[in-house]
Parts: C-alpha cells; structure tokens; sequence
C-alpha cells in the first residue's frame, strides 16, 4: 500500500511513535527514525532491520531539514505539541510535503489552525493535526453522524474508557495545557473556545451496549472542541470522560500502559459515543476498540495513505472530517475498530 515511499516519523520512540512506525511497515512505508535522542532512536532501529536514524531537535532547523530530506510526508508523533508542532510544520512547509500530527492538546492544536492555515492552503499542502484517538476520531464520527445535515445544534463526544493508564507524553502535554490555560476549563460554546472556573459536573451518559449507562465527567474537554467546529456548523461542542478513566489520568502516581498482546496493545477498551442533535432530531456514531494508543496509529497512516494518493478534499489546514470521506474512512479501520451509525 505505501509503495516504499519513505515517511518521517518524528518522536518515533516514543509509545504512539512506536505504534506508527509499525504501522507504517506493516502498511509497506518505510519510515525515517527521527527525533531528539540519538540513542532511543538506534535502539528502536536495532529492532527494524535498515531503518535510517536522523536525530533532530525541535531547535534545531538545519537537523530538521535533514530529517524530513526526501521523505513524502511527515508524521509528528513527539509532545508537548506546543513546543514540537511549529518547527516540525515550518519544517514540512520548508520541505513542501504533508504534515501529520497526533496531538491532543486543545491549544496547540487551535494554534495549528491559526498560525498555519493560510500559509499552508497557499502553498498548496496538507496539515491535518489531531490525527488521533482524541480530535481526530470524535470529528470523524461527527462528520459521519451529521450526514446530509448542514447545520446541527450540539455535538456531544462521550468517551467510554475501561481505563486510562496515561504514558509520559501524556501527562507532560497535560501540565503544558494546564499552565497555557492558568489552571482554568475550557469549552466550546456559542461558537467559540471560552475558559472558565465553574466545578465539572458528574452526569449519567447512556452508552450503547455493553457498556450501558456510566457515570462521565461533563465537559472533560478534549480536541474535539478544536477539530469539529473547524469545520462543521456546530454552536456547542461538549465532550466527556468516564469517571473511572479520568480518576486514573489524575492518580498521585499513573501507571504506563502495559502490552498485552503480540501487537504491544493494553487491555484497556474504548467506546466513543457521538450524539448530533438539530431541533428535536438526533444522530449518533458509535466506535469501539481497544488501546486508545494503538489505534491511533492506523488513524494516522490511513491519513498519509490518503493524503499521499490524493483522496484528499482540500489543502491548508483541515481536521479529519474535513480533509477526508469521514464515513469511508472509518469503513477503512474496520480491522482496529466497529462502527455503528444510528440516523
């Protein structure tokens, strides 16, 4: 499928990046190892027979440059995206080649949209951030959930953890959004990203089967208050975590993931409830799997496997649902997840 065309993995060492180099060659890329530390990325290669190891550092533009040399697309794997996500972009626009990132983090990613959306649809490439578990997912099944809709009133994102064992990335990109914000919440509402101090709320979400009805922490905030209203008419965004989950995430002392099978995925599973509402109407899109960080490597490749045959909607800066046929390509991951549309 990808034709041995070579691809830049920045961050490859770390748990998602490992997940996309593999993914990739699975999927017959052949991915460049790059990222800060020399040795993690000569280790990683040790065990991908002939792999080229190109260590940069976020400053460091010349590194860069040679990092992303003849390489058909970048994919950035490495947070806290607010100090990797502008140079690895200035680096791909320099390049000119198509710009991947799996980030998570709310104001990096709004960042992404405001500082290099014209610049990128005038020079004619691609930068899809948020090309995740969290952002791109939850926009993929808005899109897919609102159909024929032009407008809707709500989107409501309910994610169904088992559990949340967060890695290091995780955890660091997480005090990162908490400084940027002074400790504040964030929400989507009336058409824009506002911060607040009003106490989260426990509410009862009514997830389809099995996992059926779970406490969940309203307006958990996620990317998906970035990534959907960047493009779908949608005044009020609001997502939500179950509380098991969220209570692993803020543990005095969280445990890493733990591989559990031969493809290095946890145990844990996920259910990511998409409910659209226009009027009294309602639309929902439901996808379950397992390991939040494993699957977010075939949503990456599936992106640049797209973009780089030009099964692509537009140029510039675009979330998933978006740049791609939201509905096909989650068709396209039915090996890693389920999905049940409900119009």
């Amino acid at each position: 499928m990808g034709s041995g065309r070579t691809v830049a993995v920045f961050g490859a060492y770390g748990h998602t990046g490992r997940f996309v180099v593999a993914e990739l060659l699975e999927r017959g890329f052949v991915p460049v190892l790059s990222g800060r530390d020399a040795d993690k990325l000569r280790a990683l290669a040790a065990s991908h027979d002939g792999l080229d190891v190109r260590p940069a550092s976020v400053d460091d533009p010349a590194a860069l440059d040679r990092a992303l040399a003849g390489a058909a697309a970048v994919v950035n794997c490495a947070g806290p995206f607010a100090v990797t996500g502008a140079p690895v972009i200035e680096a791909a626009l320099r390049a000119g080649i198509p710009y991947v990132d799996v980030a998570a983090e709310i104001e990096a990613n709004a960042d992404t949209f405001a500082r290099f959306r014209d610049r990128a649809r005038a020079a004619g490439t691609v930068i899809v951030p948020a090309m995740a578990f969290y952002g791109g997912l939850g926009d993929l099944l808005a899109t897919t959930a609102m159909g024929d809709w032009t407008t809707a009133d709500e989107v409501h994102v309910a994610y169904g953890l088992s559990s949340w064992h967060p890695t290091a990335g995780t955890l660091a990109a997480g005090r990162v959004s908490r400084e940027r914000r002074g400790g504040r919440h964030v929400r989507h509402t009336g058409g824009r990203l506002e911060y607040h101090d009003d106490a989260l709320s426990v509410v009862e979400w009514p997830f389809p089967a099995p996992l059926g009805t779970r406490p969940v922490i309203g307006e958990f905030t996620m990317a998906d208050v970035v990534t959907v209203p960047s493009h779908l008419a949608v005044p009020e965004v609001r997502t939500y975590m179950a509380v098991d989950a969220a209570q692993d995430l803020t543990a005095p002392d969280p445990s890493a993931p733990t591989a559990v099978d031969g493809r290095g995925r946890s145990a844990q599973t996920f259910l990511v409830d998409v409910v659209v509402r226009s009027g009294g109407a309602e639309r929902r899109a439901v996808a379950a799997g397992q390991d939040i960080y494993a699957v977010t490597a075939p949503l990456a490749v599936e992106a640049l496997h797209r973009i780089l045959t030009g099964r692509t909607r537009t140029t510039g800066v675009a979330s998933a649902g978006e740049m791609f046929d939201a509905p096909d390509f989650l068709r396209a991951l039915s090996a890693h997840l389920s999905l049940d549309v409900r119009h």
